[in-house]
């Protein structure tokens, strides 16, 4: 595992609802200076942003909405400024979660709807494989049969991004998918904004090597 040369600054955003010492310790490993933390002015000047969660997608919703988060991350984006989402922390980037048949608004950074994962065997929790697309900059260096840690009962199954015109190459989405019954979205990697259904922080070398990836980017 490479480790970037020059340490660069990144904040765990602290609402309440996220493995936020793993998050620290993973990110720790790959060099950079890592704080957790609600502070809106620390959050914003960053050079990266990571938005954890676990549980349920309205009450993580719920809690990044008071802890100022939703702010945090729009403005962020809106200045190319770099922020990388997991678990819940990537559903609640999309348009809208469903669980027991309610519907809850998200960050609409990107459209489409977490649902329930259409499997026989929920949660889907344990060691998976994922399929990124070849020009991923996220999994570069990993094996294709590198595997990642999953925890989670609803997942996106649909990507409904138009991608854009020639003209924005770099702001293409790359969509990274996984299979537990039927494929769903496992990663994504969108101008500055990236994300990942599964936990990298848990996920031992392969998890450490996709983190020191974002991080070079940063």
């Amino acid at each position: 595992m490479s480790v970037s040369k020059v340490a660069k600054d990144v904040v765990v955003f602290d609402y309440g609802f996220g493995n936020v010492r793993s998050a620290e310790r993973a990110l720790a490993r790959t060099g950079a200076r890592v704080e957790i933390t609600r502070d809106y002015d620390r959050a914003m000047t960053a050079d990266g942003l990571v938005v954890p969660g676990v549980g349920a997608f309205a009450a993580c919703m719920a809690g990044l909405t008071r802890a100022r988060g939703h702010w945090v991350v729009g403005r962020r984006l809106a200045g190319g400024r770099p922020v990388l989402g997991i678990c819940v922390g990537m559903q609640i980037l999309f348009a809208r979660g469903i669980e027991h048949g309610v519907a809850s608004e998200g960050l609409d950074e990107w459209p489409g709807t977490v649902g329930p994962l259409r499997a026989d065997i929920v949660p889907h929790m344990g060691w998976n494989t994922v399929r990124p697309p070849a020009d991923s900059r996220l999994f570069a260096g990993l094996a294709e049969d590198a595997r990642f840690y999953f925890v989670h009962s609803y997942a996106v199954h649909d990507w409904e991004l138009t991608p854009p015109g020639p003209a924005d190459p770099l702001a293409a989405a790359r969509v990274t998918w996984s299979t537990h019954g039927d494929p769903f979205v496992a990663a994504v990697e969108n101008g500055p904004l990236w994300a990942t259904q599964f936990h990298p922080e848990k996920s031992g070398d392969a998890g450490a090597q996709l983190l020191t990836n974002w991080i070079e980017t940063l």
